[in-house]
C-alpha cells in the first residue's frame, strides 16, 4: 500500500447505544449482562433529585443489582474528584459503573474507571492514546443534549494545580453502552438547553472542518448541523416538546460520533482554556467563540464552510467568498442570540490581563492539532480580544 493511501486511512469507533424515550429504564438489563453484582452510580446532586435517577435506580433494583452512589463532583470535573470516586469504587468492591447526567458526570465516570483499572493518577493519562487498559464496564445515560460524552472517546478533566482542562483521548474511553433517552432532557432549563445545544453545533462544525475528517464523520456532522438549526430554538422555547427534544438528542448523538472520530478545533481548545483558568461554562464559551473561529478559519476551507452554512439554512449561494464568510458568521451569531446566549467573554468575567495566559494554554490543547489553520499565539489572542 502506498504512503498516500495509508495517509487516507480513517478509523471509526462508537459504543453500542439504544436511542428513544424510555431507554434509561433498560439500565438494569444491560448491567446484568455484564455479570456483575454491584455497580457505582455516578450522578450529580441535581440529577439525583430528578425522576430519571429514581427510574435508573429502580431498574437496577429490579435486576437484583446492588449499587453505591457517588455524587461528589463539580460542573467541570476535577482531578481530585475523579480520584475520590476511584477510591470509593474500590472500597465498595464495585464491578461496573453507571453514569447518569451531563458531560461532567460522564467524563468523571470515565476517569474513575481508568484510574481503578490502571492504578495511576488521572492526570497521567493526558493526551492521545495514553490509556493502557480500558476501565470496567461503563453504561452512560446522558441527561443533556450536547456533550456527547456518552458516545465519544474524549474525557475532559480539570487540573486545578495548573488551572487547565486536560483532554484524555483514547478508544479505551468509549463507553460500553449508551442509553440515550430524549425524555431526560426535559428537565433542563432553557439556558442549559441553549448552552448544551450550541455545544452540539460546535462539535459538528468543528468535526466537519477538522483536518482529520472523513466521509463517515462528514455525514454525521452535517446532519447534526441541520438538526440543531431546526430544533434548538423550539427546544429552548418549549421544553416539553418531545419532537424538538428528540431532534436535539439525535443532533448530539450525530455530532458526538463525528467529533469522537474527527476531533475538534480551535473553538474547543480556547473553551477548554477558559474552563481551566476561570472555571467558565463550556457550552456558553463555545457559543461565544465559534463564530470568531469560523471567521478566522474560513479562508482555508471555504467550500466546507459553505456546506455548513447550507445545512444551517444560511443562504450563501451566489455570494463571493467574503460574502459567504460574513453570512455564515452572522448566521451563527443570530442563532446564538435567538436561543438567549447574548453574553460575551467580558460578561463572563474574562479580563484583558487573562488573554495571554489563555492563549498560551489554548495553543497547546490537543484539539488545536486538527484545526484547519494552525494559529500562532498572537492569532488566538486576537480572537479572545
Amino acid at each position: 500500500m502506498s504512503q498516500a493511501s495509508m495517509e487516507n486511512l480513517r478509523k471509526f469507533v462508537a459504543p453500542e447505544f439504544v436511542f428513544g424515550v424510555g431507554a434509561r429504564r433498560l439500565v438494569g438489563q444491560f448491567a446484568r449482562n455484564f455479570s456483575v453484582r454491584r455497580v457505582l452510580v455516578v450522578v450529580d446532586e441535581v440529577v439525583r433529585g430528578l425522576p430519571w435517577a429514581t427510574d435508573v435506580l429502580g431498574s437496577l433494583d429490579q435486576a437484583n443489582l446492588e449499587y453505591r452512589l457517588f455524587s461528589d463532583l463539580s460542573p467541570n470535573p476535577r482531578a481530585e474528584e475523579v480520584m475520590r470516586g476511584a477510591r470509593y469504587y474500590l472500597q465498595e468492591d464495585c464491578q461496573a459503573i453507571v453514569a447518569l447526567g451531563g458531560g461532567s458526570v460522564l467524563d468523571c465516570a470515565k476517569g474513575i474507571g481508568i484510574v481503578c483499572v490502571n492504578n495511576r493518577p488521572i492526570l497521567d493519562f493526558e493526551g492521545v492514546d495514553n490509556v493502557p487498559v480500558p476501565g470496567p464496564p461503563l453504561i452512560c445515560i446522558p441527561t443533556t443534549a450536547g456533550s456527547s460524552a456518552d458516545v465519544s472517546q474524549f474525557a475532559i478533566i480539570t487540573d486545578q494545580a495548573r488551572k487547565v482542562k486536560i483532554a484524555i483521548v483514547s478508544k479505551a474511553m468509549v463507553p460500553d453502552i449508551a442509553l440515550i433517552d430524549p425524555e431526560t432532557t426535559t428537565s433542563m432549563s432553557p439556558h442549559l438547553t441553549a448552552c448544551t445545544g450550541y455545544d452540539a453545533l460546535t462539535h459538528a462544525v468543528e468535526a466537519y472542518a477538522s483536518n482529520a475528517s472523513s466521509p463517515i464523520t462528514d455525514l454525521h456532522a452535517l446532519e447534526a448541523v441541520r438538526l440543531t438549526g431546526r430544533h434548538l430554538p423550539q427546544a429552548v422555547e418549549a421544553p416539553l416538546d418531545m419532537e424538538a427534544r428528540s431532534g436535539m438528542m439525535l443532533a448530539s448523538l450525530y455530532a458526538g460520533l463525528a467529533f469522537s472520530n474527527a476531533s475538534l478545533g480551535a473553538t474547543h481548545a480556547m473553551a477548554h482554556s477558559l474552563g481551566g483558568l476561570l472555571d467558565l461554562p463550556h457550552g456558553e464559551c463555545n457559543a461565544i467563540l465559534l463564530s470568531r473561529v469560523v471567521d478566522f478559519n474560513f479562508h482555508a476551507i471555504p467550500d466546507r464552510y459553505l456546506r455548513v452554512a447550507e445545512a444551517l439554512g444560511v443562504g450563501c449561494r451566489g455570494l463571493e467568498a467574503d460574502g459567504q464568510r460574513q453570512a455564515l458568521v452572522e448566521g451563527l451569531v443570530a442563532l446564538r442570540r435567538q436561543v438567549g446566549l447574548t453574553r460575551d467573554l467580558g460578561d463572563l468575567g474574562v479580563s484583558p490581563s487573562d488573554i495571554l495566559e489563555l492563549s498560551r494554554q489554548a495553543v497547546c490543547d490537543p484539539c488545536m492539532v486538527t484545526n484547519p489553520v494552525h494559529p500562532a499565539v498572537e492569532d488566538i489572542e486576537r480572537i479572545y480580544a
